[in-house]
Formats: C-alpha cells, sequence, structure tokens
C-alpha cells in the first residue's frame, strides 16, 4: 500500500501546493515498484566480481565492467544447474529481474540464467602477468627471505584510513607488543595506487633498512579493487626488496600477484600482525612461563629448607644437648649389661661341654673299668696279657687292680 498525505493545512494560500512528505519506508517501496515495473527482464554482459558461494547455495556477486557495478544474487534453485562454476574476473552474460531491496535502500538483478562470455580482462590480465614472473623465476622459494624471529620494528604499507591499518594495530595491542611501528600511508585503489604503494616499499628500503619486516596490503574488496596489487610494478618493487614482505591482501579467499611474490602471504590484514609477532609473543609467553616456574621453585625449595631449619633446630638435640650424652651413657650401660650376661652365657655353655667331654673320656679311659671290679694283667715285660697262651707255666706275671697291684706266678693253663 502506497500512502500519500496531503492536506490545507500545508497550504500558505488557496494557490500554492507543498510537495509530498513521504516515509523511508514509502518512498523505497515506490522506488522498488516504479524500478521492478520498468524492467521485468534484463540482460547484462560484464565480470564477475567479489564471487561469494555461501553454504546455503546461493550466489552473491557484481558484474562489472571499467566504469561501472552492478550486485546481483542468483538463489540455489537457479544455480543449481550451472553447468561451470564461476569464479572472479570471469566474463559472462546474466539474465534475470531488477529488484531493489527495501530495507538496506539498494537494488540488484536477481539472475535466473547465466552463461560463461570467456575469462574477462582483469582475469586474462591477471594470467599473462602471472605466466610472465613465472618464467622469469620470480615466484621461486629460493627468493623467499625467512621473517625474523624477533621483530622490534614494523613497516606498514597501506591506506591510513583503511580498515587494514586499524585490524593490524589493534592485533598489536592486543599483543602488548613492544614494538616500534612504520606507517607509509599510501593510496590501495585506483589508477595512482600502483605506483604509490611500489614508491612507498622502495622508499622504506632506502630509508629505513633498520626495519625488520614489511606488511603490504589492503582490506577485502572487489576484483578491479584489489586490482593494484595485481600489476607488474608493486609485483617487482616486492621482488626487489631487501626488508622480508608479508602480503595481506583482502580476504582469506582473495588472492593476489603480491600474495605469490611476496615472502609470506597473509590470509588478512590482522593475521600478518598475528604471524610476524608470533615468534616474538611465543617467546615472550615462554620466559613468562619459565620465570613463573623459577619463581615457584625457587619459592618451594626456601619454604622446603625454612621447614627443614625449624624442624632441626627444635630437636632435643639442639634443644637440651646434654641428652646426647645422657643417651650414649644409658646405651653404653646397656651395652655393658648384654656384653655380661653374654660371656655369662658363653662361659656356661663352654663348662657344660667341657663336663659332657670330660664325662666321656672318663668312660673310655681304660683304668676307670678297674673301679667297676675289672683287672689288667701284665707279663714280665709289662705288656698286658691279652690272652693266657702269651705266658707260659713258671712265668710272672702282674695284676693291676683300682688300688694296688699283685705279683704272681703261672702255675698251669686252662
Amino acid at each position: 500500500m502506497l500512502l500519500k498525505y496531503v492536506g490545507s493545512g500545508f497550504k500558505s494560500d488557496s494557490s500554492e501546493r507543498r510537495p509530498l512528505i513521504y516515509t523511508v519506508t514509502q518512498i523505497t517501496n515506490e522506488i522498488k515498484i516504479i524500478l521492478e515495473n520498468s524492467y521485468p527482464i534484463v540482460c547484462v554482459t560484464g565480470a564477475l566480481s567479489n564471487f561469494k558461494l555461501l553454504n546455503s547455495g546461493h550466489m552473491y556477486f557484481s558484474i562489472v565492467d571499467a566504469n561501472a557495478q552492478l550486485k546481483a544474487v542468483m538463489f540455489k534453485n537457479s544455480s543449481i544447474s550451472l553447468p561451470f562454476t564461476p569464479e572472479d574476473g570471469m566474463k559472462v552474460l546474466i539474465c534475470g529481474k531488477l529488484s531493489s531491496y527495501v530495507k538496506y535502500g539498494g537494488y540488484q538483478i536477481v539472475v535466473n540464467h547465466m552463461k560463461q562470455c570467456g575469462k574477462g580482462e582483469f582475469y586474462e590480465a591477471y594470467v599473462k602477468l602471472k605466466e610472465k614472473l613465472k618464467v622469469e623465476g620470480i615466484f621461486s622459494e629460493s627468493f623467499k627471505k625467512p621473517i625474523p624471529t624477533i621483530v622490534n620494528k614494523i613497516g606498514i604499507v597501506t591506506s591510513q584510513d583503511g580498515a587494514a591499518l586499524f585490524d593490524i594495530l589493534k592485533v598489536i595491542d592486543n599483543l602488548n607488543a613492544n614494538i616500534e611501528v612504520l606507517i607509509c600511508p599510501c593510496k590501495v585503489q585506483g589508477k595512482e595506487a600502483e605506483n604509490e604503494i611500489s614508491k612507498a616499499i622502495r622508499y622504506l628500503n632506502c630509508h629505513h633498512k633498520n626495519l625488520d619486516v614489511l606488511l603490504v596490503g589492503r582490506g577485502g574488496g572487489s576484483i578491479e579493487n584489489l586490482w593494484a596489487f595485481n600489476t607488474e610494478c608493486v609485483a617487482r618493487a616486492i621482488f626487489d626488496s631487501k626488508i622480508p614482505i608479508v602480503s595481506c591482501v583482502g580476504h582469506e579467499t582473495d588472492f593476489t600477484i603480491t600474495d605469490i611474490v611476496a615472502d609470506v602471504r597473509a590470509p588478512t590484514p590482522s593475521a600478518a600482525a598475528e604471524i610476524v609477532l608470533r615468534s616474538r609473543n611465543n617467546i615472550k609467553s615462554r620466559i613468562e612461563f619459565l620465570q613463573k616456574s623459577l619463581n615457584n621453585t625457587i619459592s618451594f625449595t626456601l619454604n622446603y629448607y625454612i621447614e627443614r631449619f625449624y624442624r632441626f633446630v627444635s630437636t632435643k638435640v639442639l634443644t637440651d644437648p646434654c641428652l646426647i650424652y645422657e643417651n650414649k651413657a644409658f646405651y653404653l650401660s646397656e651395652l655393658s649389661i648384654r656384653l655380661l650376661k653374654s660371656i655369662d652365657k658363653v662361659i656356661k655353655s663352654k663348662s657344660d661341654k667341657l663336663k659332657e667331654i670330660y664325662h666321656k673320656l672318663d668312660i673310655l679311659y681304660p683304668l676307670s673299668i678297674l673301679k667297676r671290679g675289672f683287672s689288667i694283667c701284665y707279663d714280665s715285660k709289662n705288656k698286658i696279657v691279652k690272652n693266657s697262651k702269651s705266658v707260659s707255666v713258671g712265668d710272672s706275671i702282674k695284676i693291676k687292680f683300682a688300688s694296688g697291684i699283685l705279683s704272681a706266678e703261672v702255675k698251669n693253663h686252662e
């Protein structure tokens, strides 16, 4: 519904009419109706720019020529049947309906059909320059310069008003990096951009040779907005740089000649700052961790020995040193008693053993037999007579008893 406000209250006299007053919604809705009714179906040719394929399957892009651009959208139900994959720089013919998006006050073409017409001027120029520089060996990894582990001075080549500079400085501030930052502002799009970018790079190399690294780039944009970073003079300025260069052009999906020539390519300006400061930040974090660990170790060790010290000085040995001698004297007395007991035990054991041996010897001693009523007979030669036949009748013999000896003469043999 289109509403218009009219009334005599807005007239100064009966012949004067004031202009109609619209709300924002009213005027945008009216423009939408006029636009869609005037251009029900249109076909447009141009190059694709800033192409994005969402997870939903919808495609958002711009179609551009040398002087203008037109926003476009191709919804999944139309894009699903495309026989090719659109990409930035590709020349296409699109057909669809012009529509106004009331909420944001803009207009776009809702594409129903798309036909590929070629690669487009931007893409062809990109491929041509890329092949030329590749043949010269400018892209070779052997020419890549390493980024210093510790970065203290950074040069930034970008627009002073762009979001890229803000993003880089924000990362540096968040990392609390105490470094020197030198900004060399320049244009990053338009006809003068490529010359200003290359001059800025050469200027820093000439007058600020002590810089550790250069960040060269800008925020995201269409292929034509990023085109300065696809030019030969910028590529050669980067290749000739004695200072290592990190390229940080556009968003993660954007890719330029600058990214290939540079020593390191960062997906975004923020990521570039993180890359060059990562080692520094890691070392800083490592130092802080080691410092904390050292402090904890020192504190633990001190507390441990302090505790041991107080435990030691509180022992009875130090609080009452006489206990040392008392304890030793008591222990010595105890040892003396134990020694005497051991000696008595050994003597008794040996005495009992000696008595046992004496008893056995006494049993085995020949003379002990005589006490039991036996006697021993000796011949004249004082040899023991073991057999009666060993003496003759008339021989003198001696008979030994337990007490005393008898002399006798052999009278006969039996």
